[in-house]
């Protein structure tokens, strides 16, 4: 069974996005064993030189969650590549195929990721061109690892 790890930078704190980050990871684990770790986000900084510091720091935290041995990694980034629903399905079949047996998407947070996140990353991924917050993010990049599986198996869900 694969197992698909989400590490982001900060925590969920509204009930219902626990409330929703619990379902679909529940909703996941015939297909996946899924775990979420958060690292701790960094104050907000005033002045560049500090925000930059603050976004490595908070990158330096996702690499030491990931491990030596994180599988395939790929970080959720505004820059990174777009795919439609359908396309994600086929990434996940194909690492499946390919013997990934570990996919590790990192999150950043408010001021997004470190150079170094970017540079190490197998891939960067998009989930929309808009900005959404990364408690948010959490949210639907389970959605979509749901839906991707579903579309894998034919499984109605996905219309």
């Amino acid at each position: 069974m694969m197992q698909i790890r989400i590490i982001a930078v900060g925590k969920a704190r509204e009930s219902w996005q626990k409330e929703g980050i619990a379902d679909f990871i529940r909703r996941l684990s015939p297909y996946a064993t899924v775990s979420m770790t958060d690292v701790p986000d960094q104050p907000s900084a005033s002045s560049p030189g500090e925000r930059r510091k603050a976004i490595a720091r908070e990158g330096e935290a996702l690499l030491a969650a990931a491990g030596k041995k994180p599988g395939l990694v790929l970080a959720l980034d505004p820059s990174g590549t777009g795919m439609t629903s359908e396309a994600f399905a086929g990434f996940l079949q194909r690492s499946m195929i390919e013997g990934s047996s570990t996919l590790t998407f990192l999150i950043g947070g408010a001021e997004g990721l470190s150079e170094e996140i970017r540079s190490r990353s197998d891939h960067l991924l998009s989930l929309s061109q808009m900005t959404f917050t990364h408690t948010m993010v959490r949210l639907f990049l389970l959605e979509q690892i749901y839906r991707g599986f579903r579309i894998i198996r034919g499984e109605p869900y996905h219309r």
